[in-house]
């Protein structure tokens, strides 16, 4: 307890909301790792709210005074990070503990702190703590759907979560967390205090959490709404180069991606650029992650494809865009079906299939390049010099595509080829007139 209410003063006495969420983190830092089983043992279910009254407010002095109301919402805080407490350290045995009701222990928590802010006077340098329980309050969330799905008890432990693979089945606490986290976003964008003590200081990192959230839920849709009531509320806020690098990156990622399901590729090149550009360069993970949408929004934007040096660091990208990348240049049609039918558990899972399925007319396009090419030069007149052959049989074009395909004994009608030609000859004029070729 005294730990607690120690950081909890200092907190208070400097202002300092990263100190005050250590306070009610539900794990145990790593140089402190019995602190949470010392929180729990310092007081019983009978004792918790006078001794926590006792150990936080008993003790300040002329330089941290509480108002009543704001004092008594502290302590309730707490008691309720007690009871949940019992929660954790019960699932952490494996023994009698149960992900719902961690959830439900915890969820008390972020409900009891969100009241704080709206009927208590919290301020807003403390808005760290929202932060802290509305990530654990996802990640909770996640582990009792799991055990609900599965009937066993699953292994404590806060992760990275993949968020681009939503659970198909029942997502009930999930769900629940959502409503709970768009509270907090509510909470912080109709904040109308001066912006130097407004909690919109936070709407970035909660929207990024709401986006992870939609995701998991396979409900991205609901995504929009987040992004419609930020750029309403743009001229109330602070610039975004004033927050945080992190959730910048983490914004512009999200909102790239999104972009990049409705088939707004230029927009979402924008996006994921900016978010590579500023994403720091030992932050692999993120990287990759960045990198997963940006290739293909290049393919179909520029037609451009991703060096070996980019992708060195990064051997899950090497291995489903290496093989991909290498048919494209060489328009290797039936090696670009091979690469994309060895790669498709994993462009479905990230939703970027369909549109790298549109990379083999880029491939289609380099192998008729190379026809043009390999025709040589018509033969020169009067001392001109060479130019070359401008006109193209269809049957050099038909047989190009067989051994593309790789099926050199198959009849390739003339009226297949030609088809095929117009579709590229209809692409290349719609793409001038996009300005877009590169």
């Amino acid at each position: 307890m005294d730990i607690i209410s120690r950081d909890f003063r200092t907190a208070h006495m400097n202002c300092s909301g990263p100190l005050l969420a250590t306070t009610i983190t539900p794990t145990a830092p790593l140089d402190d790792p019995s602190r949470l089983i010392r929180f729990f043992d310092s007081s019983s279910s009978f004792a918790i709210s006078t001794d926590i009254r006792s150990s936080l407010l008993a003790h300040t002095n002329t330089e941290l005074r509480f108002s009543k109301v704001e004092g008594n919402a502290w302590v309730d805080v707490y008691v309720a990070y007690w009871k949940a407490t019992e929660r954790i350290l019960a699932v952490d045995d494996g023994e009698k503990g149960s992900w719902a009701k961690v959830y439900e222990s915890w969820k008390e928590v972020t409900n009891t702190l969100i009241r704080g802010y709206s009927n208590s006077g919290f301020e807003a340098w403390t808005i760290p703590c929202l932060y802290v329980t509305a990530r654990y309050l996802r990640a909770f969330a996640i582990k009792a759907d799991e055990e609900q799905r599965a009937g066993d008890d699953v292994p404590f432990g806060i992760g990275v979560q993949d968020d681009m693979a939503g659970d198909h089945g029942k997502n009930e606490k999930l769900e629940d967390a959502a409503r709970i986290v768009n509270r907090i976003f509510t909470l912080c964008i109709s904040d109308r205090a001066p912006l130097e003590n407004s909690r919109k200081w936070g709407l970035y990192y909660t929207t990024n959490l709401l986006f992870k959230t939609y995701f998991k839920l396979n409900s991205i849709g609901l995504s929009k709404n987040i992004i419609r009531a930020l750029q309403a509320s743009q001229t109330d806020m602070p610039p975004m180069e004033s927050f945080p690098k992190s959730h910048i990156v983490t914004f512009k990622y999200y909102v790239g991606v999104i972009l990049f399901l409705e088939e707004d590729y230029v927009q979402a090149e924008d996006y994921l650029t900016d978010a590579w550009n500023m994403c720091h360069r030992d932050a692999q993970r993120n990287r990759e992650l960045i990198l997963t949408y940006l290739i293909p929004c290049h393919l179909l934007t520029t037609h451009t494809l991703p060096t070996t040096h980019l992708l060195a660091p990064y051997p899950r990208l090497q291995r489903v865009f290496g093989a991909l990348g290498q048919s494209v240049r060489r328009g290797d049609l039936a090696g670009f079906d091979v690469a994309l039918a060895n790669g498709e558990d994993e462009f479905v899972k990230r939703r970027i299939y369909l549109t790298l399925e549109r990379g083999r007319d880029i491939a289609l396009r380099n192998l008729l390049r190379k026809v043009y090419l390999a025709g040589g030069f018509e033969e020169p007149k009067d001392g001109a010099p060479p130019l070359r052959r401008t006109r193209v049989p269809v049957a050099e074009f038909g047989a190009a595509i067989r051994l593309g395909n790789k099926t050199p004994d198959r009849c390739l009608e003339n009226d297949e080829v030609e088809c095929l030609l117009a579709n590229m000859i209809y692409k290349v004029r719609t793409l001038i007139s996009y300005g877009t070729v590169a």
